[in-house]
């Protein structure tokens, strides 16, 4: 199921028409802030910590070490194999989406560094066809894992979207058995994938490789599931619990391993990265190693 459309309608979180530019009203406390304010804190209410939805170049610089993002694969662009339409036609979706976002797909991929440790970095954007997965999507994100296994180094993929592209149909839901396949040769050579899953996290993606890391984390209040909740409820027949589709419920649920706020998430990435370098555990063991024999000797 694509909820692209259906998220793809709401209106932009940081500002109202009924506001001035320079000012910014949180859309959960109703705060009135400069929006100055609240990018300083990376797009995160100072008054409430609501975290607001960023796009992937923002993602990416305040993700990243400064410079070191080299995108990789950013001329592949969606076809349409099936002459697809709905209200409009695939193509005239896409090429909106392109003027829109000045983007070709959902994802920017490319080699990084955080905190000094190298990384195969995939960023979700929201903006383009509401984050959808299509087989440009997936492709990028393959290509990113074999990356990673030829350069022994880890993957981190952030997702913000609303699932399977619709317009792609099967293609796009092979996608989901792609990517997983593809992650389970980085696990086979034992390189980290840490999953970061941003507001939303919805469809095809949570039901694939989103909830494969080796660690999962999530931005606080991120809307993460399958079906809608409206959805839910029809069909098993029941009330709901109160936000059993947030980050929070998922973590005391042990379907998550941390909650982390986007101004801590780079030194917990790059801590997280140190933790799974083979190379700098060797170094560390090493290092421990000569200071007991320092201490053995003094002794």
């Amino acid at each position: 199921m694509n909820f692209g459309n259906l998220f793809g309608g709401m209106k932009k979180q940081t500002v109202t028409e009924d506001v001035p530019s320079h000012w910014t009203k949180c859309t959960k406390c109703q705060a009135l802030m400069y929006y100055k304010e609240v990018e300083a804190k990376h797009n995160v209410c100072p008054k409430c910590n609501h975290h607001f939805r960023i796009g992937a170049e923002k993602r990416i610089a305040v993700t990243c070490d400064e410079g070191s993002f080299t995108e990789h694969d950013n001329t592949l662009a969606p076809v349409d194999p099936l002459k697809f339409i709905d209200k409009q036609s695939y193509k005239k979706r896409i090429e909106e989406s392109k003027a829109k976002t000045g983007k070709t797909s959902a994802v920017m991929s490319g080699s990084c560094t955080i905190m000094g440790q190298p990384v195969e970095l995939v960023v979700f954007d929201f903006s383009f066809m509401g984050g959808s997965l299509g087989s440009v999507e997936g492709e990028k994100i393959v290509r990113a894992i074999n990356r990673a296994i030829a350069n022994e180094s880890g993957v981190i993929i952030v997702s913000a979207s609303g699932g399977a592209r619709m317009q792609e149909s099967t293609y796009s839901l092979l996608q989901m058995s792609k990517t997983s396949a593809a992650l389970n040769r980085l696990h086979q050579k034992g390189l980290p994938f840490i999953s970061v899953l941003t507001d939303p996290t919805m469809g095809g993606v949570s039901a694939s490789f989103a909830m494969l890391g080796d660690i999962i984390m999530a931005e606080p209040d991120a809307l993460i599931g399958f079906a809608g909740q409206r959805v839910i409820k029809q069909t098993v027949g029941v009330d709901l619990p109160e936000g059993f589709q947030r980050a929070e419920f998922l973590l005391d649920h042990g379907l998550i391993d941390m909650i982390v706020n986007r101004g801590d998430m780079r030194q917990t990435l790059g801590d997280l990265l140190k933790f799974f370098n083979k190379k700098y555990k060797s170094q560390a063991l090493s290092d421990v190693k000569k200071k007991d024999e320092m201490i053995y000797m003094d002794s």
